[in-house]
Formats: structure tokens, sequence, C-alpha cells
């Protein structure tokens, strides 16, 4: 008889798992459960009767990397081809990307004359910056605050407004509080290998090779900066639904696990508000903290771990500007937490995916972020503040900073609480002793999503077809 895998959780990773437990030779039987009355986690997307599109989670997908190429070669065997929606590398979306510093928008510098002169809002041309890190002697500790490390290589200005910024609009979160070993491995280990974060770059590791598609080559061809889907990120929840309810796997909405105990014969048996379950094993998609809460007592040292590693909640309110232009032409702009702590950046959806606006009158869609890592001090808790609070915030944003003075034909407000786990510093440490923990008690169980070892969409789908490849080995 096959065994039996239950997956814990609906969300990208947990469908991703899904999706390779059955594609292998001799799938497994599989029973995913969700909490929620809907599939598919933060990826979430209104659709409108006119046919635009306003995402509420993640916006766009980048192509890049062995887990870029990894999730275009799924898009492919989903059959979303054709709804493939490409942002292509000389697009003003890919280019321009902005900082709202000072009262003023500034544009990022990109190619040679960017990095050759002073361009606000930093005093001095970044090849200094560069110089600095050619010459900086390598760092001894095993981790590193982002801000620290980005201080000592490159510099205060990079540190304080660029990478405060980047932080900001990745993980909604406070560079000086985020690991640079778990954030950006990346650069911790071009430092390491190279003693310098740009020849460690440009001399790095031989690139290793997802799973090629069409797709992934005509990406790479066309220098695609990120991708979304027609119906919006949401279809790629909907499409693996559709692939995986044929295949045998049962899909279960409403249906929140309560506890997780180890029976006599080894098998885990869950609890639900209805009832019980048996598997053989079982591989949780949930966040960290949510997973600490069901676990059995004498799993209580794996739980300790599971709730030191943190999440912050995100508002997130989508506006649309009948018959407006923006100041700008660009990705969005990123605002250091210097300037305004509680709004993080403002997405300009309109310039990279147009065919979302609708067939209304032309318009402009923005997204503004707010919170993250300052939402209490900002808001108050996240679960009781007034959506109306949020939405005067966001159209105050908008005008002061892209002078789009009336109010907007349509907003929504989505609060996302505790949405992006947070790698503070020794998030590595945390990481190993999980491991070493499931090793040692030969537990049956996997740990995919967010909170481990990447916040991406490309991330989460990497880390359930890794914990799936080695459990079918």
């Amino acid at each position: 008889m096959a065994p039996t895998v239950v997956v814990v959780g609906g969300g990208i990773s947990g469908l991703a798992a899904c999706y390779h437990l059955v594609r292998g030779p001799r799938p497994p039987k599989v029973l995913l459960l969700e909490a929620s009355a809907r599939l598919g986690g933060w990826l979430q997307s209104t659709r409108t009767p006119d046919g635009a599109v306003f995402e509420h989670g993640p916006r766009g997908i980048r192509p890049g990397g062995v887990v870029g190429t990894d999730t275009l070669h799924m898009v492919s065997e989903l059959g979303l081809e054709g709804d493939i929606l490409p942002v292509p590398g000389d697009h003003p979306a890919s280019r321009n990307r902005f900082l709202y510093t000072g009262g003023a928008l500034h544009k990022l510098p990109s190619g040679l004359g960017g990095l050759l002169r002073a361009v606000p809002p930093f005093s001095r041309a970044l090849l200094w910056s560069g110089v600095r890190d050619l010459t900086a002697p390598a760092g001894t500790e095993p981790d590193e605050s982002v801000h620290a490390f980005v201080h000592r290589r490159f510099g205060p200005e990079v540190a304080d407004i660029a990478v405060d910024s980047l932080c900001r609009g990745v993980f909604a979160g406070d560079c000086r509080a985020l690991s640079i070993r778990s954030c950006f491995p990346a650069l911790f280990e071009a430092e390491r290998r190279r003693g310098s974060v740009l020849l460690g770059l440009a001399l790095g590791p031989g690139k290793g090779r997802g799973v090629e598609s069409g797709l992934s080559r005509r990406a790479r061809a066309e220098r695609w900066s990120q991708w979304s889907l027609r119906g919006g990120m949401q279809s790629l929840a909907e499409a693996l639904a559709a692939f995986l309810r044929p295949r045998g796997v049962e899909l279960r909405c409403h249906a929140p696990l309560r506890r997780l105990r180890r029976r006599h014969d080894g098998r885990w048996q869950l609890t639900l508000t209805d009832g019980t379950v048996t598997a053989d094993h079982v591989i949780s998609a949930l966040p960290a903290a949510a997973l600490a809460e069901v676990l059995p007592d004498e799993a209580e040292l794996l739980a300790q771990e599971l709730r030191r590693i943190p999440a912050v909640s995100v508002a997130v309110v989508n506006l649309q500007y009948e018959g407006a232009t923006l100041p700008v032409t660009g990705f969005g702009h990123l605002v250091p937490s210097s300037e305004n702590s509680s709004l993080l950046g403002i997405v300009y959806d309109s310039v990279a995916f147009p065919q979302h606006d609708g067939a209304g009158a032309a318009s402009v869609r923005l997204t503004v972020m707010l919170g993250g890592a300052w939402f209490q001090q900002s808001f108050g808790d996240p679960a009781a503040v007034a959506p109306e609070q949020l939405l005067q915030r966001a159209q105050a944003a908008v005008r002061e900073q892209l002078g789009l003075e009336p109010p907007p034909t349509r907003s929504i407000v989505r609060v996302h609480q505790a949405c992006i786990p947070q790698y503070t510093l020794g998030h590595w440490q945390r990481t190993e002793r999980i491991t070493r923990f499931l090793a040692e008690q030969q537990l049956p169980l996997s740990l995919i999503g967010a909170s481990y070892a990447g916040v991406s969409v490309n991330d989460c789908i990497a880390s359930a077809k890794a914990a799936v490849g080695r459990l079918l080995r």
C-alpha cells in the first residue's frame, strides 16, 4: 500500500510540495490541509469585472538562477506559458527604480555614468564605495547584521540609504536586525571566498542550471527582470490545484491542524476540528510559529527554536487613479526608515503590468506597502487597525510623493498578519539546530516554506522541491 503524506498549509510551498510528490514514479497518497477558505496563501489577486487585477501579495517573480528556471519549468508543465506577462530587460520597470528621501524622488544609479559621478541622494560617486569594498579587510564573524556588513564594506551612505531601503522592500524588515548570512547569502559567501563582495560576485562559483524549458531560454534571451500571469499571481495557485485534483490529491480547506502526535507505530496522528487523520510523513508548510503551537510535548526543543523565528505584518493598499499620470516611470520607489518608518514603498503596478489596468478609462494602479517591522509603533495591533486609517495614510503618501491629488477611483486595503519571516542574527544556527533535531529524533517531518531559507516565491517552491526530493530519494 502506498504511504500517506499529509501536507499542512495550502500556500505556494504546500501546493508545490504536492506537485512534486505526485510527479514521482511511485507517488504516495497525498492529502493537503489548509486552515482558511482558500488555497494560495499570500498569493492573492482581486480581479474586477472590467478586467483589472490587483495583487495583495507578491506581484511578480524573478526568472534568474536555478530557482527561477525551475519555477518557469513548472509554469510550462502547468500549461501557463500563454498567460505569462514578462518584463524585458530594456523596459522602464526593469531599468528605473527610485528612492524617496529628503522629500524628493531620486533614480537609483545604473550604468557606468551613475557610478562615476555623485548622484543624489549619495554625496559621492558610488565608485568610491566599490574601491572601499576592494580594499577593506574581510570580516571574521560567523554572522553580522546586514547594516553592519554593508557599512563595513561599502560605507555609511550605502548602508543607511540603499540597503536600509532594500531590506524594507524585500523583507519589510530592519537591516540592523536582519542577518547578512541568511538574508543575502551570496554577499556573505562572496566576501568569504574572495575577501571582497564585488570580486566574489564577479568571479562567483559556477552557476548551476535548473531544469531548462523553452520559457527559461526565452527569459534569458529577452533578459526578463520579472514576470507575472494574465490573471494575477493567484493563477499559479489555481493552476496547481487544477493539476493536483485529477491526480488523486485531496485538497481540503477549512481544515486547521489542532495537534500533531506520534503513535506507537511511529506514524503521525493529526487532530483536526472534525476528527483525526493518520500519516506516514508530514510536510509542514506552516509558518514556524504556527507549527510550534501544534507539536507534541516531546518536541518542545524544536518548538522553542521555531518560536525564535519572528515574522512581521504588512498592510497592502491597492489604489487606482483614473486619468492620472505619474511624475516618473519605473518599477516603483522605496523609502528609507530614516525618511518615514511607517511607509515601506510604493509600487507602480501599471508601469510593469499595464495588462492588469482593465478595460475602463486610462488609469494608474499603485500599491502602497505599510508597516513591516515598524507596524506596531506606527499603527498599533495589526489585528485591530482600522482600514480607513491605512487608506488615509496610503493616499497621503501618494499625494506627497507622487503628486496625485484627487482621491482614487478604486481602493482595497489588506492587512497580512505575520506574513514575512525575519531572518535575524543567528538564523543559520537556528535552522541548523532544527535540522539536527529532526535527524536525531528520526522524525518523519519535513519543514518547508518562507520561515527557513528564503522568502521569495521561487525560494518557497525550491524548498518544497528539495524536501520532496529527500523524502522520495
